[in-house]
């Protein structure tokens, strides 16, 4: 049964398609554009915190300023012994935060890069309380022009999405994320189909969905349909790593093989049984992910 605030809201929309559909369409890219308080959080996401907290503390804290935010960027040095072996970007998800990317930062630094973990804008130790795909590929490119070039960039959900966008360019105005490799974990193909279950959910009419696509034109250059992960792929001849667990409940196995099909530069690995989170901790997943970042033989095959 809907909320009374869930019902109170799709009352306010269903109104505003017929009165001031772009009023409605603002209103909507705002609320879709809201992030949870990440001061808020369940006790699950509490203990992961928690256990994390001598794992954090092992990073350097760096602070960018991306337009009316104060990006947090972690900087974890190599582990002790090894041979640098280059720079790698992590970008977490929505309603993420670096301390969630312990095991595929802790087995990069194994293999002897220095890691870059973004906390997105809304998120983590990041301020504000509004996250969109311009802001984050903005995050992204700042911390490559601070950080970079990376040895390869990897994005998990809603990240690995910025992280695609990141890489092509497909903001405009900001420049194209320069890495060798790209990792997709878990990631969503289009955001319109991302856009499409939030305007269903919120009971968004077609007028004010225009309205809301207008919205997004003016603040990135492009519409929604410009957004989609395996369009952009296509353009690239990055070499790309996509990860994804077919019984993922938040991002549909269709949106992998999708990313899959942009190219033979794209490479498709099923974590089977590991859902929409627990593939980021999975030992497998991580060997998988480390294997192919450290790889320099494109035509090397995963093991």
């Amino acid at each position: 049964m809907a909320s009374i605030g869930l019902k109170v809201i799709r009352g306010v929309f269903g109104a505003a398609e017929f009165v001031a559909p772009r009023l409605g369409g603002r209103a909507a890219f705002e609320l879709f554009c809201r992030t949870p308080n990440p001061k808020v959080l369940t006790a699950g996401e509490k203990k992961a915190v928690e256990r994390a907290v001598d794992f954090m503390a092992e990073a350097r804290h760096h602070r960018i300023k991306v337009g009316s935010n104060c990006v947090a960027v972690h900087e974890f040095r190599p582990g002790q012994g090894r041979p640098f072996a280059g720079t790698v970007l992590v970008i977490h998800g929505w309603r993420s935060r670096t301390e969630y990317m312990r095991a595929l930062i802790e087995g990069c630094r194994d293999a002897g890069f220095r890691v870059v973990s973004l906390d997105l804008p809304g998120h983590g130790a990041s301020s504000g309380r509004r996250l969109n795909m311009a802001s984050g590929v903005a995050a992204a490119r700042a911390a490559g022009e601070w950080f970079g070039p990376f040895a390869a960039v990897i994005g998990h959900s809603f990240g690995g999405a910025v992280a695609a966008n990141a890489v092509a360019g497909a903001v405009d105005g900001i420049a194209p994320l320069d890495t060798g490799r790209l990792v997709m974990i878990a990631a969503p193909n289009a955001l319109s189909e991302v856009f499409e279950g939030f305007r269903r959910f919120v009971n968004l009419g077609t007028r004010s969905a225009l309205a809301l696509d207008d919205r997004i034109r003016r603040l990135a250059g492009h519409g929604l349909a410009h957004f989609t992960g395996a369009k952009q792929l296509a353009r690239l001849s990055t070499p790309t790593l996509v990860v994804h667990a077919p019984d993922d409940a938040e991002v549909p196995a269709e949106d992998a093989r999708n990313l899959a099909g942009a190219g033979d530069h794209v490479r498709l690995v099923w974590a089977e049984g590991l859902g929409h989170r627990r593939i980021l901790s999975d030992p497998g997943v991580v060997q998988q992910v480390v294997g192919f970042v450290a790889t320099t033989d494109e035509t090397a095959p995963l093991h």
